[in-house]
């Protein structure tokens, strides 16, 4: 099979090709796993920090990717929950040890022994791939797969970090970023919260005005204050300058919600800015957003067939990841990047 293969880490310069395409063996599903013939896979700012040494792949080289949709072609003696042709999709969730406190309890994303797609197990830069049944999902019929894959990640994410913020309808939010997740979330609270405004923080213009087409009452820039504080504000970029200003736009008792897995080093000095009485008085929070659930992706691909919630989305061949990647690390593109492999 052919794949994109991470060989080593280091900081990824434009024209720069940190992927080699080469050709590996198909791997064999084991008794609790299902081969996949990957059909399309998600670009996802999370494959930058692992490239770039934020985010450390536990081995190496390995094949990045975690918004895979694809058949399943073979399984494991055990497998019970999928039958051969079955259209399923794998999330940034490859497996947990499901018997933890925190596993039972449905936080598997807190579970210590958490193994990441395409960072800890290979993933979907590839034309096949392998996964634990019980972490593999069904795509509903009504999404294409190049719709799906953005959704399995930048959505379920988004959704995740929407539910953290604790918003409720005819509050206000703000979106500091609006790459694939951002525009996913705008989207969803405008049918789960019809009432709510949704601000957008975005360094450029072309993102601003995409958050208004989608229905922000209002796009700034990322150090702009927003014309109204705010409830709640969820931020996704890959930096810590968006967190301090967010701040200064909360509401007392507002909460932040960080969804990152990892903040660029470089920016790390901005938070010297961090100031007491104008950030975090009067019970602001800060919140992160640990990796996801099988069942956050399970109800956001369940209310995006309902609301027809579908990304904005450039396509790319699988041999052309590496511009892919460019492309997401300059913001050229708006909305999400997918490549297309079967």
């Amino acid at each position: 099979m052919k794949a994109m293969v991470l060989k080593k880490l280091g900081l990824f310069a434009e024209n720069q090709t940190p992927l080699d395409l080469v050709d590996l063996p198909v791997p064999v599903p084991g008794n609790d796993e299902i081969l996949v013939k990957v059909s399309v896979c998600g670009v996802c700012h999370t494959e930058l920090d692992e490239i770039e040494g934020r985010a450390v792949p536990s081995v190496l080289p390995v094949i990045l990717g975690h918004q895979v949709v694809g058949q399943v072609k073979t399984a494991g003696k055990n497998v019970k929950g999928f039958q051969l042709g079955d259209r399923v999709g794998i999330a940034w969730i490859y497996s947990t040890c499901r018997t933890c406190e925190f596993c039972l309890a449905g936080n598997e994303n807190l579970c210590e022994d958490f193994k990441a797609t395409g960072k800890d197990a290979n993933g979907g830069y590839a034309e096949y791939m392998v996964i634990p049944e019980h972490f593999a999902v069904p795509i509903p019929d009504g999404l294409k797969d190049t719709e799906a894959a953005p959704l399995l990640c930048a959505g379920a994410i988004g959704y995740r970090s929407l539910i953290l913020t604790g918003l409720k309808n005819g509050q206000n939010i703000g979106l500091t970023g609006f790459g694939a997740s951002g525009h996913l979330v705008l989207k969803l609270v405008r049918f789960i919260y019809p009432d709510a405004k949704v601000f957008v923080f975005a360094r450029n213009p072309v993102e601003r005005e995409f958050a208004k087409e989608l229905g922000a009452v209002w796009a700034g820039d990322t150090a702009e204050a927003s014309p109204e504080l705010l409830d709640s504000v969820i931020d996704t970029t890959p930096v810590w300058k968006p967190v301090v200003e967010a701040m200064k736009n909360l509401k007392p008792g507002g909460r932040l919600v960080i969804n990152a897995v990892r903040k660029e080093e470089m920016d790390k000095d901005y938070l010297l800015k961090l100031d007491y009485p104008a950030h975090l008085w009067m019970e602001k929070e800060i919140k992160s957003v640990a990796n996801i659930c099988r069942k956050d992706v399970v109800d956001f691909l369940t209310l995006a067939e309902r609301f027809g919630i579908r990304p904005e989305v450039e396509e790319f061949p699988l041999e052309e990841a590496n511009q892919a990647l460019a492309a997401l690390k300059k913001g050229t593109i708006r909305g999400a990047k997918v490549l297309k492999i079967g």
